[in-house]
This record gives structure tokens, sequence and C-alpha cells, in this order.
């Protein structure tokens, strides 16, 4: 059995290659539909087609059924766009990287010179200031990659309930802040990649105005697929969200 829930629309800001939705903007803001026991919840999110830009896609939520777990299904047109259930999953945070290394890293991101998807809404350079999230992840260590990144304030979409006068950003905003930081702990200059699932755990929404490091690592390649894992701190080191992600190698032409 199904539940029509509501419908989604890709932004075109919210773009991640010229002619799709970012996968984590995407990932983020199907994960807040997803029912949950428990806040905060790690939510595992597939991506089955690149996500159509300034369409209505549906958002329907399919009960358990014998070996099936429930799960919240993203549609164009009776096409999987993604799918998103709750998941046990056990995140574990990528180390912290302090913001004055996480801003000098920023100066040697390879995405500067190359880049696969240079409109993307969170690492894309040709994106003006306060259009695109600006994360431009350099290196910091062996497979691990850093950037700075001040949420600007017209991304914010709720006050928070103890101090009125703080705003944040949302979910698909959060999502995104974390997902490109892993595709670039790889060779994404010389290897393109698109994401096709992401796991993710949101903590507390990241502050408008403030601060904050994103911080990526690659764990493994397998064929085409590459394993990355990436974790958002604030400004006091603690941590606001992480996430793993699987990536698919793709001839960028086909999405540009």
């Amino acid at each position: 059995m199904s539940a029509h829930d509501a419908v989604l629309v890709v932004p075109h800001r919210f773009r991640g290659p010229a002619r799709s939705g970012n996968g984590g903007w995407t990932a983020g803001t199907l994960a807040e539909r997803v029912p949950v026991d428990t806040s905060p919840a790690t939510v595992e999110v597939t991506l089955r087609m690149p996500p159509p830009l300034e369409v209505t896609l549906t958002v329907d939520h399919l009960a358990a059924t014998g070996d099936h777990a429930a799960v919240t299904v993203l549609c164009h047109q009776g096409e999987r766009v993604a799918e998103a259930r709750a998941v046990g999953t056990a995140l574990t945070p990528v180390e912290a990287v302090g913001p004055d290394e996480a801003a000098a890293a920023m100066t040697t991101y390879p995405g500067l010179r190359s880049h696969p998807f240079p409109g993307c809404f969170a690492c894309g350079p040709d994106r003006a200031a306060g259009d695109g999230l600006h994360i431009f992840p350099g290196p910091v260590g062996p497979d691990t990659v850093a950037s700075l990144w001040v949420p600007h304030a017209s991304l914010a979409e709720s006050g928070d309930v103890v101090d009125p006068g703080v705003e944040r950003v949302g979910s698909g905003t959060t999502w995104a802040a974390l997902d490109c930081v892993g595709g670039w702990s790889e060779d994404l200059e010389g290897r393109p990649m698109v994401l096709g699932r992401m796991t993710a755990r949101v903590d507390a929404r990241p502050v408008v105005g403030e601060p904050h490091v994103v911080v990526g690592r690659r764990l493994r390649s397998e064929g085409r697929k590459t394993f990355t894992a990436s974790t958002l701190y604030d400004a006091d080191g603690r941590v606001v969200a992480t996430a793993e992600h699987v990536w698919l190698a793709v001839d960028p032409a086909v999405f540009n």
C-alpha cells in the first residue's frame, strides 16, 4: 500500500550538473519527508536517475511488505527518481580540521582550474556569491579535503525556537553542504562522478552567517563506484551533520 504525501520541485538554483538537481539537495529535501521514530535520524537516499529540474515530482510513502522495509519514493511521471528510508547505520565523523586550515585549503581547490559541473549549487565556481554554497574543498591530508563555509542569508528556512534571532538553513542545503566535499576527496577532476547514494544524519541545522568547516574523505573504490564520507562542523568544533556516499563515475557530457 502507498500513501501520497505531497509534491516536490527542484528549482533551477539547486542544480548540480547543468540539467539536473544537485544530488545532496534533492536527497536532503526528500529525507525530510521520511517518517522517523526518533530525531536525529539517519536516512539513506538512493538516486535512481538524474533529478529533473523545475517539474512536479510526487512523494509517496510505501508501507513495509514482507522482506521490504517502508520506503519514501520520489517519482516523475511514474518513474522513480529516488528512494529514501530510515536506517540504523552508524556514521563515523571525519576528523575535524581547523577553520584557518580549511580556508587555506580552498585556495588549492582543483575545481577552480577544471570542473565537470561548474554551475553546481554546492561546489561550482561559476556561481555568484550568495547563489551557490561556494564550498571549495582542497587537500588537507591523505585522501582528505576541507573547506570553510558560511551559510548565506538567502538560504535561511527556519528560526531557532530557543534563540529567535538565529536563522538556520534547511535540510536540503545541509545535505548539499555534505555532498560534493566527498566527491572531491577523490580525483573528481580526472574521474568525474555523480552521487548515487547518500546516507546522512543531521544533528543540528547550520546557522546562517556562522563559519562552518566541512571535511571529506575518500574511503575506497570498486569499479565505477567510489565510497566517501563527510562531516560538517560548527564554529565551536561540534558536529552539525555527517554522511557517507556512493559515487558513480560518468561522462559529464551526458549530464551537461
